[in-house]
């Protein structure tokens, strides 16, 4: 590889459970040279915990291991490395899956494992010696009678370095972050030192673009309407050149579009504002430039990187006990007050009614249509949830609804059957001292360890941006939603909901930058009321952002609400009807 030939990183999946012929399209669509993806999520480390009690040497994503199944000889063939951070709670029982399927191919392959993430020990270790584990927002101690499941650091790239240096065909990590797994091979072919910063932040840049998989080319896309093809939104490509910046794209022929603004949501999704940590570099993401340089083809350049953080994320999944959960419908008119009366005989038939249980969480969405035409124009759907510690308590409750399926509001029935409780985790984020956590890497006989990344002291305060140049909207205007003039990408993080916000030209930038507060964003999302907003702006992306600190509740696993994740904030937001200057409005809208 010459020094201005670029390395091509190829995503096939942003989630476990994302498309299993993705790896497949990835291998026949194109040259590539690192097959890798993202397996790994908040809610799935308490999915894989509890597998991994279920059936112990479990705790992986299997689908990874289905995707390698068809595709590990084509890779072998060519060349084409495979970095994968699918090991989850047990790589090294994923690592033997990859070697099975290599046996029965009649091939050799090199599979090294990269661990050091269990952080159970050294967590447990601290708390017996007075730290707390205070939650990475709330500051909130963890009780200290609550013993987790199980705790994983988020680490870094330099133990997938180290693998691929060692002549690793296959690279299986724990919990390392997300873009660590673009992050790697790139410091790795290119021979990066520990401390080139801005070459592993435009790196750490190019993996949050591509870590999502179909998100950066149109996938969740605003303005997806204007993509031709959606039916199969193709999968990314980075293409990183040696000073760390990159080329995103994706195969010819497939699906969706990459362009500036696909780029731009997805730098904009889940960050808490123009510094994003690793483990390895914190990256200023409001130093990105953007832009295009041919059919789908977007280039990043101009990053800049400051120190690694001294402490790293650590993730406790903790119980968070029992959860049961009905659907009733209620048809045609008065229906608020079937809603009042299924309520009142559900509690009747509950020792103790609501105070039986932690919580109850009621949501009554109005689907329903004076003078309906349709059966669908005439439903409401009236959901009930409630939480406890007492299994049996909260199974129970679907007793209780099945019982008076008779004898309360005309029409009633269920959109599914009642059924027994489920147990729930949640996620508890901290921060512990990266020094604590070395990577273990093991390839064959050998196992060797990866101290982690120099750390910096603390971090100059960012220079708040440059206002724009003052001007008035003076002039008509018209009421009309957000989302005619402005994208928007949100998504979780533990509890908290991400929102990024973008204009499509300067002057819409300008009018964005007039209106966007704290007061403003509040007005807009009533919801979050009672919340810590963490407002912030990336200038150079025409974009601003929000931090809603706690709005999602314990997380996704525990949020009983319809939206769990914060996937359609934005797109509320976008519904949203301001006065917008009929000046900026394109033609075809005044």
């Amino acid at each position: 590889m010459s020094e201005t030939t670029p390395l091509r990183i190829a995503n096939c999946s942003g989630f476990f459970g994302d498309r299993v012929s993705a790896a497949r399209e990835m291998i026949d669509g194109g040259p590539i040279d690192v097959l890798t993806g993202d397996w790994l999520a908040e809610l799935t480390m308490g999915l894989l915990a509890k597998q991994q009690l279920r059936k112990p040497g479990s705790g992986f994503a299997r689908t990874f291991v289905t995707q390698l199944d068809d595709v590990l000889g084509d890779c072998l063939d060519r060349g084409i490395k495979i970095v994968s951070n699918a090991g989850g709670l047990d790589p090294h029982g994923c690592a033997a899956q990859v070697a099975a399927i290599a046996e029965r191919l009649g091939r050799t392959v090199r599979v090294a494992v990269v661990d050091g993430d269990d952080a159970t020990e050294v967590f447990a270790r601290e708390r017996a010696g007075g730290w707390d584990a205070p939650h990475l927002d709330s500051g909130q101690a963890l009780a200290a009678d609550v013993d987790p499941i199980v705790v994983n650091a988020y680490l870094g790239a330099w133990g997938i370095v180290e693998a691929l240096r060692a002549g690793a065909d296959v690279v299986i990590t724990g919990r390392v972050t997300d873009a660590a797994v673009i992050v790697g091979p790139a410091a790795w072919r290119f021979g990066w030192d520990r401390t080139e910063w801005d070459a592993l932040a435009g790196a750490v840049a190019a993996g949050h673009v591509i870590e999502c998989g179909a998100q950066a080319c149109g996938g969740n896309y605003s303005f997806f309407t204007e993509i031709s093809d959606m039916s199969e939104v193709g999968f990314p490509i980075a293409e990183i050149y040696p000073d760390g910046s990159s080329v995103i794209t994706k195969h010819p022929g497939t699906g969706g579009a990459v362009t500036t603004e696909t780029v731009t949501a997805q730098l904009l999704y889940e960050i808490d504002g123009p510094r994003y940590a690793n483990p390895d570099v914190i990256t200023r993401l409001d130093t990105v430039h953007l832009e295009a340089v041919g059919v789908d083809r977007v280039r990043l350049s101009g990053v800049r990187g400051e120190p690694a953080p001294a402490t790293v994320k650590v993730g406790a999944v903790l119980s968070g006990g029992w959860r049961n959960e009905t659907t009733f419908v209620l048809t045609g008119t008065e229906i608020e007050k079937k809603a009042r009366v299924v309520q009142d005989a559900l509690w009747r038939r509950i020792p103790d009614g609501e105070k039986a249980f932690d919580s109850v969480t009621v949501r009554l969405l109005r689907a329903d249509r004076s003078d309906p035409a349709t059966m669908e124009q005439a439903v409401a759907l009236l959901t009930i949830t409630v939480t406890g510690a007492d299994r049996q308590r909260v199974s129970r409750f679907s007793r209780a609804a099945v019982e008076i399926g008779l004898a309360t509001y005309p029409g009633a029935y269920f959109t599914a059957p009642p059924g027994n409780g489920t147990e729930f985790t949640v996620f508890w984020p901290t921060l512990m001292r990266s020094d604590f956590f070395d990577q273990r890497v093991t390839l064959g006989e050998n196992t060797w360890t990866v101290p982690a990344a120099p750390s910096s002291a603390e971090l100059p305060a960012i220079d708040r941006p440059i206002p724009p140049t003052a001007k008035t909207f003076d002039g008509p205007t018209q009421r009309l939603p957000l989302g005619t003039l402005l994208g928007a990408r949100s998504g979780d993080k533990a509890g908290n909901a991400t929102l990024g916000v973008w204009a499509r030209n300067d002057e819409d930038h300008t009018w964005l930058r007039s209106w966007w507060s704290e007061d403003t964003v509040r007005e807009l999302v009533p919801e979050a009321a009672g919340c810590e907003l963490r407002l912030w702006e990336l200038p150079l992306l025409r974009a601003c952002g929000v931090t809603l600190v706690g709005l999602l509740g314990r997380g996704v696993a525990a949020n009983p609400q319809l939206d769990s994740q914060a996937k359609g904030l934005g797109e509320y937001l976008r519904a949203k009807h301001l006065d917008i200057p009929t000046a900026l409005l394109p033609l075809e809208t005044r």
